[in-house]
């Protein structure tokens, strides 16, 4: 759509309240991870007419608290088959050790109720290869449903239709069950909502406003945020923070650009717009596969993983934090350079697959960026990690 059309849309959209603005705030934080003077950073506006919630969804009801499970059979790396009674265990043992409750539908129950409309975050840009599995999701469905949750009160939905037909999620979620992609065509505006939005100018581009997914403000009251376990070319990994800021905001590739990217502070800023930030209520992590170099993407099956474990919390930035040292692992078992690499030396135009290259400028700091905002916690020792093996 054009910027006239654009234009139209917005001036035509309704709007029940008056929306506020938010000023230009760059985060209070120090250290040799960031590399720069706050002064450094670009000036973001945001525009909402939603306050946050008393207690807000991220970090939650659980900062700094994360509950891994893991299980060597929980999936085939040959036939990449899912063992399902194998996760279904992971998935109720990760939910009754995250909230301490005995009953598995006790904890779900502590988060949602059949009023609720809940929507499940996916991840499918390295689909059909590694992706949030539609197995997880369907899983996660089914124990919504066991709570009184309606199946048409499920939403199943990520940025780019095309992407999540080729995951087939219909499938395997019980029906009523809704999937939706959000951009019907690239570029598409219509499902985003033009009065809830970040404003900011990276490089000189023609448009500067990444507007919030329209379900996002105006149908769910709560979100499941489904990632997997993935390194990123640009902000060092994909894990929960990426996945619900960059996967519910328009126009966000533009924060890229040659070897530069802002995915440092945007990624944050986008996450703790209202109202995602209060209404993105659980992370289930799905680690069963992952990426170790090139992602988002799947360039090349030899980059694919399998940590074959799941995490589960409410805080965002500590899951996400445990995520940089999986990769971090991998990469060091496979010879890579390491996730923290920020060298200009090692950055080359485009994918490239060799692994001691990089096409962006890293930004793993991007996760302490998302913690100084309040977003969760960072600090490795102050994270209070619980594990299991089935």
């Amino acid at each position: 759509m054009d910027r006239r059309k654009f234009l139209s849309v917005a001036a035509s959209a309704p709007v029940v309240v008056p929306a506020v603005m938010v000023p230009a705030v760059v985060a209070p934080f120090c250290g040799p991870v960031f590399g720069a003077s706050p002064n450094a950073f670009p000036r973001y506006k945001t525009v909402t007419r939603y306050k946050p919630q008393t207690v807000p969804g991220m970090p939650g009801r659980y900062p700094g608290q994360v509950f891994k499970v893991s299980a060597e059979n929980s999936i085939d790396t040959t036939t990449e088959k899912i063992n399902v009674p194998v996760m279904k265990e992971m998935i109720a043992q990760g939910m009754r050790g995250l909230t301490g409750m005995k009953d598995e539908r006790d904890s779900w129950r502590s988060f949602f109720d059949p009023a609720d409309i809940v929507g499940i975050k996916v991840n499918c840009s390295g689909a059909p290869l590694v992706m949030s599995s539609p197995e997880v999701v369907a899983e996660i469905c089914r124990n919504l449903m066991s709570v009184g949750v309606p199946a048409k009160n499920i939403w199943v939905y990520e940025r780019f239709p095309e992407q999540m037909a080729t995951v087939k999620y219909e499938d395997y979620v019980p029906a009523g069950v809704n999937v939706d992609g959000i951009e019907k065509t690239r570029q598409s505006i219509l499902g985003y909502d033009p009065s809830t939005y970040v404003e900011v100018d990276f490089f000189g581009e023609d448009d500067t406003r990444s507007m919030l997914v329209r379900h996002v403000t105006q149908r769910f009251t709560k979100i499941i945020n489904v990632p997997n376990m993935k390194d990123h070319g640009a902000s060092g990994v994909t894990g929960c923070l990426k996945n619900i800021a960059y996967g519910n905001f328009s126009n966000v590739a533009r924060s890229h650009q040659f070897s530069k990217t802002n995915t440092l502070s945007f990624i944050g800023t986008l996450a703790s717009t209202e109202p995602l930030r209060s209404k993105v209520t659980l992370n289930i992590m799905d680690g069963l596969r992952g990426v170790w170099h090139g992602g988002p993407f799947l360039h090349d099956k030899k980059f694919r993983f399998y940590p074959k474990q799941m995490m589960f919390g409410t805080d965002p930035v500590a899951m996400d934090r445990l995520l940089l040292d999986v990769v971090e692992a991998r990469r060091k078992q496979e010879g890579a350079i390491s996730v923290w690499d920020r060298s200009a030396a090692n950055v080359r135009p485009g994918f490239d697959k060799d692994p001691n290259a990089n096409n962006f400028v890293r930004e793993p700091g991007h996760i302490e960026f998302a913690a100084a905002l309040g977003l969760g916690t960072y600090d490795v020792k102050k994270i209070q990690l619980k594990a299991v093996t089935i």
